[in-house]
């Protein structure tokens, strides 16, 4: 018996020790792959944009002092249009599209791909009127005052608002650490407000969306959003003291990641929101963003057993997933 059970615990350990190279490994691929198409981005944007204007030195550079001569040095302005401003026209322009087509069903060509078939087909207006109030009341006395408050805690960690930009290799670097900081963050704050003594006073108000959309990816509770929505992002920055310049390009990033993993469309060439679609689906699954820590903590064995797992790639070709991947017979009942 006791041989069994020193077994048993060795094999537990060689089974958790795997269970962590492996989800080190999945970092270290999906981190890799998309710096290196950020920075071939980045790069193929920068040469075009050179030879259109004719631009001479170091292109975003020159934007950013531009930006600082017209505002006049004012940090206070800085930070409201670059921290505030520039990510909600993002949120808002990215979801104001998608927002036409849960209302209307049109265009075909982006709810073709809808993940969850024959729901918010169309969606309620007054449920989503309802979400867009909340958004908007969460955007303005929560995310506003806390960006704002972001200048005196970036100011004591550096110079936020330096004349001269990172290098584009140290972003990169500081790109790879706000995700990871990201993800633990909200991983371990997601699950939290899952426990059954938070989850009815707060995060039980975002799961009213089983099939989601795009707008309710900051459709919450104001504690939730301060802790889950907010913090995950904001803690790599001030733990890196980084640019202002770094911190908005990063919040745009983390505002269509977030937005995308909500839409319920499985659209073509951008990454699958399959993962986070499924959470809403079934709430005990798929905490995190990237989806290493709940490989880490078993808390997608259920995920992977699911056609859904199968549809969770990039999509790149114009057919839906839905149609080259279906549900079963029984599951499509």
């Amino acid at each position: 018996m006791k041989g069994d059970a020193a077994y048993s615990t060795v094999g537990s350990r060689q089974k958790q020790a795997g269970k962590l190279w492996d989800s080190m490994k999945t970092t270290g691929f999906i981190l890799g792959t998309s710096l290196l198409l950020f920075a071939a981005f980045r790069n193929s944007v920068t040469w075009h944009l050179q030879k259109f204007w004719g631009a001479s030195g170091d292109f975003w550079q020159a934007q950013w002092e531009k930006v600082l001569h017209l505002l006049g040095g004012n940090e206070w302005a800085i930070f409201f249009l670059g921290m505030a401003v520039v990510p909600s026209l993002v949120y808002w322009c990215f979801n104001g599209l998608l927002m036409v087509a849960d209302v209307t069903g049109k265009p075909n060509f982006i709810t073709r791909y809808r993940i969850q078939l024959g729901k918010n087909d169309p969606v309620d207006p007054a449920k989503l009127r309802q979400a867009v109030h909340t958004v908007l009341l969460n955007q303005v006395f929560i995310s506003l005052p806390m960006m704002m408050l972001m200048l005196p805690i970036m100011k004591w960690r550096g110079q936020p608002c330096s004349e001269e930009l990172p290098t584009f290799h140290w972003f990169l670097l500081e790109l790879a650490i706000f995700i990871l900081v990201e993800e633990i963050l909200f991983y371990y704050s997601h699950r939290l407000v899952h426990h059954p003594l938070l989850y009815k006073r707060i995060h039980k108000q975002h799961h009213e969306w089983t099939a989601p959309v795009g707008v309710v990816s900051l459709y919450a509770h104001p504690v939730e959003h301060v802790f889950s929505n907010m913090l995950p992002s904001l803690v790599g920055p001030i733990i890196l003291g980084s640019h202002v310049a770094s911190i908005v390009v990063w919040l745009c990033l983390a505002i269509l990641a977030t937005s995308i993993s909500h839409c319920g469309y499985h659209l073509p060439f951008l990454p699958s929101p399959e993962f986070h679609d499924f959470h809403h689906l079934k709430f005990n699954q798929c905490y995190g963003v990237l989806g290493v820590l709940d490989r880490l903590h078993g808390t997608d064995t259920l995920f992977k057993q699911t056609k859904a797992y199968e549809r969770h790639i990039i999509l790149l070709s114009l057919t839906p997933l839905t149609e080259t991947i279906p549900d079963s017979p029984k599951k499509a009942k």
